[in-house]
């Protein structure tokens, strides 16, 4: 009897621990130090040639290659001040507040912000 609880116990943590990280999971960006960053910890960034929205993203190609848009799935629909554009390709990217958001390819690690002010047109998102 008192295997049984136990591992009722472990099934009832170990489902509440999924459940926990799946929630997290579900947002798709957050603070963190004053900074917009993906729910994988790596900072975001806008491009000034997008239009706040215009439903677009004009970094495509090569663009993209270097600065990965933030992808969202069809059936996700973002709130708030999170919305989707569409891209060329016809893939949705996830906007807050109307700009697309990229990361940055050389940034290695969470925390990195190595493309902040990047030819002057790449920022990250600051609170």
């Amino acid at each position: 009897m008192k295997l049984s609880k136990l591992i009722a116990a472990l099934a009832f943590a170990f489902g509440s621990a999924c459940l926990t990280v799946a929630a997290a999971a579900d947002a798709p960006a957050k603070l963190s130090g004053g900074v917009l960053v993906a729910a994988n910890g790596m900072t975001l960034y806008t491009f000034d040639n997008d239009k706040a929205g215009s439903g677009k993203s004009v970094c495509n190609g090569p663009c993209a290659g270097v600065w990965p848009p933030l992808m969202v799935g069809a059936a996700e629909q973002p709130a708030g001040d999170y919305s989707a554009v569409t891209r060329d390709d016809g893939a949705r990217q996830l906007a807050y507040k109307g700009k697309p958001l990229y990361f940055y390819k050389s940034d290695q690690k969470a925390g990195d912000r190595t493309g902040d002010n990047f030819k002057d047109v790449w920022h990250i998102v600051k609170e």
